[in-house]
């Protein structure tokens, strides 16, 4: 399973930044316009709840992109846990880009940090076992890449990206293909090399994805005494990954069976945004 590394979304982050800019100030800012061109500000932003920090460099980018005189001093890094009322970072620099930008700034920084914190609450609930929690391609359109960066922060794992760069063979794509043999031997055919993975609602399924040589076979809603089961028939065959019915209640316990993965949805779908506040001084 990949892990975005921030020096890969060079270009994503200036996408994104971009689109939000103009959706928010789209051909200018007329309230930044009762403040004097030339006055200068400084500000700072504070979280008003504990959080996992993730998007500085979107935060950096944003005010890039209005006015590279803006400094942005940064008191802590992506994946770094902050306390209530703690000081993110300072801005310096023209008033009128300080106040433009800090919608959209705060904007990515407190969904990231929303999906980074969520993670890192997950993560700590099998903390000492060795599954790997994954997110999914349930993410916010246009902020896929985000997101799943913030899960690493969080110390979470990425599923695939997209459609493009695994295989994830279910139910109907089986169905269609004619079985679970004939759909794993046409991936292979496809695309050498590329991860197949395959979704099992049966341990009779799972015996048929090992015999055609899945990479990963996801054990979709299976019992806990069935999963118990898959990791014993399978015997390192195969990585396993849980899927469906996971929440805070039973992470755990499907953890301990000794599945490979977990996947779970609504780390990034069911974001709950960070609270954080920009005071200015002049």
């Amino acid at each position: 399973m990949p892990n975005l590394l921030l020096a890969d979304l060079t270009t994503e982050i200036e996408a994104n930044v971009r689109t939000a800019l103009k959706e928010d100030i789209g051909s200018g800012d007329i309230t930044a316009q009762l403040i004097p061109e030339t006055r200068q500000a400084r500000a700072s932003v504070i979280t008003r709840e504990a959080a996992i920090i993730s998007g500085c460099a979107w935060v950096n980018e944003v005010f890039r992109q209005l006015d590279p005189r803006v400094q942005v001093q940064w008191q802590v890094q992506d994946g770094q846990r902050a306390e209530a009322n703690q000081v993110l970072f300072h801005l310096e620099g023209p008033a009128r880009a300080l106040l433009s930008g800090e919608r959209s700034a705060l904007n990515f920084l407190q969904c990231l940090s929303g999906v980074a914190t969520r993670v890192g609450h997950y993560v700590d609930l099998v903390k000492d076992t060795q599954v790997k929690l994954l997110d999914t391609r349930k993410t916010l359109p246009g902020l896929r890449l985000a997101q799943k960066y913030a899960v690493t922060c969080g110390g979470g794992h990425n599923h695939r990206i997209g459609l493009y760069d695994a295989f994830l063979i279910k139910e109907n794509h089986i169905a269609a293909s004619g079985g679970i043999a004939q759909a794993i031997e046409a991936a292979h055919r496809i695309a050498p090399g590329k991860p197949v993975e395959v979704e099992v609602e049966s341990l009779d399924e799972l015996q048929q994805a090992l015999d055609a040589g899945a990479d990963i076979i996801m054990l979709d809603e299976l019992s806990l005494d069935d999963m118990r089961t898959a990791v014993r028939l399978t015997n390192g065959r195969a990585k396993l990954e849980a899927s469906g019915g996971v929440n805070e209640t039973t992470l755990r316990t499907i953890a301990d069976t000794g599945v490979d993965y977990i996947s779970i949805g609504t780390l990034t779908k069911d974001v709950k945004a960070i609270d954080l506040s920009m005071r200015l001084s002049l």
